[in-house]
């Protein structure tokens, strides 16, 4: 279903969005409102669906590439999914990034942790709206975050605040943004903000848990408390100073969430065709395990040929989960991206065995 917004004509917003958007971001390190909601309507697709609605992520090793990707990369950031993203945005400090993903829930997810976090004050003032519950006592900006979670999992949901809170969000966006929010998406956003409200920090995404590997999902807390290889903590509610960097790129309408297929014929093209005419260039690529899903077809192809119509610094990375399933969970990978595409031009590549194997390990 689409929404107001996503229903504008394409192809007047795209052109819309090419002469209004600034010539270099590097320039001027913003985007208006209207160019905003015109990226995102002029480079979404009509979106899909997956096997879960995925509004948490259940990477909990994704700080392991960070020590190394800080060190490597420049410009551009592109990823998939739910909130694993603004970490990733904290760490490596992008000139804008893109968030492409099929469920147009994903969109309205990142829409709502925008006006939630320009909300608020630091992270206790976040979370206390994101999981609708009142500030407890004692958390200041040098609690750590495992403590800041702590604390709020021992304070009861308030639906007074989740009520309020969700009011706030919707004008945050609408009178605050200009965004046009039909019934349907304001549906679609309410059940997934209090899913988060009342799961709270233990919350824990449904992908397929079992009895036989009770132990490799995290939670919200887990996933947020934890540290890269060298100790420092890179989650966007690690500390203030992270948190403080990914709400000045949320206020400067830097992190754009758009509907897209990686093997689709618009949404990774036309983010290309943006960094292209703004002389920018894609530096890191958050892959996730969306490959998996890709190689059980021909979509896999379409992907790389898609990868290939970016414009790619010479460092370029992509960042890929691998799910072991079993009771170690997951692991994540890197691989330079001229490299694999070289690679797959040569008919190198031909199974997601193949891009597992030429992956490897990131150093620290």
């Amino acid at each position: 279903m689409k929404s107001g917004f996503i229903a504008a004509a394409a192809v007047t917003a795209l052109a819309l969005a090419a002469a209004s958007a600034p010539r270099a971001l590097a320039d001027d390190p913003s985007l208006t409102d209207h160019q905003f909601r015109l990226l995102i309507t002029s480079m979404s697709e009509r979106g899909g669906t997956f096997v879960t609605d995925n509004i948490v992520s259940n990477e909990i090793a994704l700080q392991d590439v960070l020590p190394e990707l800080e060190r490597v990369h420049r410009d551009a950031y592109v990823g998939v999914g739910p909130e694993q993203n603004l970490t990733y945005i904290t760490a490596l400090k992008p000139s804008i990034a893109f968030v492409v993903d099929l469920q147009r829930g994903n969109l309205l997810l990142h829409l709502m942790y925008k006006a939630l976090i320009e909300m608020s004050t630091d992270r206790a003032d976040f979370l206390s709206r994101l999981f609708a519950r009142p500030r407890p006592a004692g958390v200041g900006p040098d609690t750590s975050a495992a403590v800041m979670f702590a604390a709020y999992d021992a304070v009861a949901m308030s639906e007074a605040l989740a009520a309020s809170t969700q009011d706030a969000m919707f004008d945050r966006l609408t009178k605050g943004h200009g965004f046009t929010l039909d019934a349907g998406d304001r549906q679609t956003m309410a059940k997934t903000y209090r899913a988060l409200a009342k799961g709270g920090p233990n919350l824990r995404g449904d992908f397929g848990r079992s009895t036989s590997i009770p132990s490799w999902v995290p939670s919200y807390a887990e996933m947020h408390s934890q540290t890269a290889p060298d100790g420092r903590t890179r989650s966007f509610l690690g500390s203030e100073a992270n948190f403080a960097t990914l709400k000045s790129y949320e206020s400067r309408n830097l992190v754009v969430p758009i509907v897209g297929d990686f093997a689709g014929d618009k949404a990774l093209r036309a983010v290309g065709d943006y960094l292209r005419r703004h002389g920018m260039k894609v530096g890191t690529f958050y892959a996730s395990n969306v490959e998996e899903y890709l190689f059980r077809s021909d979509a896999w192809k379409r992907f790389f040929h898609n990868l290939e119509s970016l414009p790619l610094d010479e460092n370029a990375t992509l960042i890929r989960t691998y799910f072991t399933h079993g009771i170690e969970g997951m692991r994540e990978f890197i691989d330079p991206m001229r490299p694999m595409l070289a690679a797959f031009d040569r008919g190198q590549i031909g199974t997601y065995d193949d891009v597992i194997a030429r992956s490897r390990v990131p150093k620290n």
